[in-house]
């Protein structure tokens, strides 16, 4: 049975109220917080945001903060999917569905409680992006749309590339014969590992998420996307495109190539800007 919890907006803030926290909304929003600080607002409630392509581990600890209750009562929620209210598209895994927003939580909102208010909110945005309907169009599942976004939400350094992203990663998919995905966001996040690249050693990982060495998407998302990459993912740009590399991070700069030979001089580039950043 899912938890009991309703999510009522207040400006752009998603007040979770479930069966132990019944106190009403507060008529003002009066702050919002940054994705790592959370603010206390006069009824004692405590507003927080989740950013988008956190991954849940992270998203956990970050909830353990802002409420000062124990991470592990979070990960225990977080195994119960369908006390949670989670699509059966989930199969049962938090991961991708634990959606961006924020959220203002009363001391006395449990763990479960506001796993489930994220879920509510996804399960709302699936509805307004017409996820699944969109996906059967696309010829794709529900989950595997989402493991698109998930991938284009991590690799994106900005809202404009996401579509021109989606695109590389389902014309590598469709490629004859199929183009292995060979992305180190997948490879990095099947070893719990954070950075840019994977070394030589990671990518001899053995992990379901390794896509240099297994083809196909990874078994599922890899961050927990917003709207913006979940439209990317069921609407990419038209293109011809295989490849795309992120020549220059710090100035958000991503480029995209039809070729090997034009891939690697954008891999030079990325070589250069980043021996002279």
């Amino acid at each position: 049975m899912a938890a009991a919890v309703a999510v009522m907006a207040v400006g752009s803030t998603l007040v979770v109220q479930g069966l132990s926290s019944q106190a009403a909304a507060p008529k003002d929003f009066t702050g919002q917080g940054s994705g790592q600080t959370p603010v206390k607002t006069e009824q004692g409630k405590t507003t927080l945001t989740v950013k988008e392509g956190l991954r849940l581990s992270d998203i956990l600890k970050q909830l353990s903060t802002a409420t000062r209750k124990p991470v592990e009562e979070f990960r225990r929620a977080a195994k119960d999917g369908r006390a949670l209210g989670l699509p059966a598209y989930a199969k049962g895994r938090l991961e991708g569905f634990a959606f961006p927003s924020t959220y203002e939580v009363s001391p006395t909102s449990s763990p479960d409680e506001i796993l489930a208010a994220m879920v509510t909110r996804f399960n709302r945005a699936a509805e307004d992006h017409d996820l699944v309907d969109g996906a059967k169009r696309a010829g794709r599942t529900p989950l595997e749309i989402l493991t698109v976004a998930g991938i284009v939400q991590s690799e994106a350094l900005n809202k404009r590339d996401m579509p021109k992203i989606a695109r590389v990663i389902y014309n590598r998919l469709n490629h004859t014969p199929e183009m292995k995905l060979e992305l180190d966001s997948t490879v990095l996040y099947g070893m719990g590992k954070y950075g840019i690249r994977a070394s030589n050693e990671d990518l001899k990982s053995r992990s379901r998420y390794n896509t240099y060495a297994r083809p196909g998407l990874p078994p599922g998302p890899i961050c927990n996307p917003g709207g913006d990459a979940i439209e990317a993912a069921l609407k990419p740009a038209a293109g011809p495109w295989p490849f795309f590399v992120r020549t220059d991070p710090k100035r958000g700069i991503t480029k995209f190539a039809d070729s090997e030979s034009e891939f690697a001089k954008l891999v030079e580039e990325f070589n250069e800007n980043r021996r002279t950043g």
